[in-house]
């Protein structure tokens, strides 16, 4: 079977996208794709897979699959790769588009669109500190600078919802941390039935940060929106950046700014096509 695809990248956190107007793949289809295309040696390389599905209750459907050909719920970077894609496609002839995820459906406006970059804010809902929307196996309402014992270390944790899993943890630096050994102990740690996303954070002023993130199911990546609002989120509960107002998250792969007021998040940020091209694949 021939696929078109469309490789783009949000801050560097890069996808292979599937028109799903195009092809209809099911989960388990898409679940081998996603170990396949995302292989950065014997693949297209990524970190992971999002196929754009119709639906009946928005513009478009957002499935994504993580590297591990598991399905994620959410991804901030993504999404905004979903609204250019179905903008440039004429999938939706708009300046703001609604798209369905597993986590509900999003709003996203483009700021502004040329042929290879578009700038694209998007509203993230608002975060949920409460245990069980985590989840977290624990009897306590909310963990906020919760001191957590892993294999690598006790670490203070604020842990969070953005529709999936998340967890921020403050450091003096975190240009030394081995993430593939630390970000693995909170990932596989029993306290998270669902696995969890870490944002290690580093706080420069009270609208700037910087962090990295380990990714269930991706480990490492260079960016993750989700985890860009869940940092933010974090620092403003705990008292290190002021809320209802533009912060710049420093990652690998570039900023993204994140405006957090209780109501709601929104995350400003770029999508980018890389390339496009077709690919013979057997499913």
């Amino acid at each position: 079977m021939k696929l078109s695809f469309t490789k783009m990248q949000g801050a560097g956190n890069d996808y292979v996208y599937i028109n799903g107007f195009d092809y209809k793949l099911t989960a388990e289809q898409a679940e081998q794709l996603a170990i396949q295309l995302a292989d950065r040696h014997f693949g297209i390389g990524g970190d992971g897979l999002v196929i754009i599905d119709p639906t009946d209750s928005a513009d478009a459907r957002m499935r994504m699959y993580n590297a591990d050909g598991s399905e994620g719920r959410m991804c901030g970077n993504a999404i905004r790769c979903v609204a250019k894609y179905i903008v440039d496609a004429k999938i939706a002839e708009k300046e703001t588009v609604l798209i369905d995820t597993l986590s509900g459906p999003k709003t996203i406006v483009m700021n502004s669109v040329t042929p290879l970059e578009s700038i694209a804010t998007v509203d993230m809902g608002p975060a949920s500190f409460a245990l069980p929307d985590i989840p977290v196996t624990s009897k306590e309402e909310q963990w906020i600078a919760h001191p957590f014992d892993t294999s690598q270390g006790t670490f203070p944790i604020t842990t969070l919802s953005m529709g999936n899993p998340h967890g921020v943890v403050f450091m003096e630096e975190i240009e030394s941390l081995d993430l593939p050994k630390l970000g693995a102990a909170f990932e596989l740690h029993p306290s998270f039935p669902q696995r969890i996303n870490t944002e290690f954070v580093v706080v420069h002023s009270p609208t700037e940060i910087s962090m990295r993130v380990w990714e269930r199911g991706s480990g490492e990546t260079l960016a993750c929106g989700t985890g860009a609002c869940a940092a933010v989120a974090a620092s403003v509960v705990n008292g290190h950046c002021d809320p209802e107002t533009w912060i710049t998250v420093h990652l690998l792969g570039g900023d993204l700014d994140i405006y957090y007021s209780e109501e709601t998040i929104y995350m400003r940020g770029p999508a980018t096509i890389v390339f496009t091209g077709e690919i013979e694949v057997d499913i």
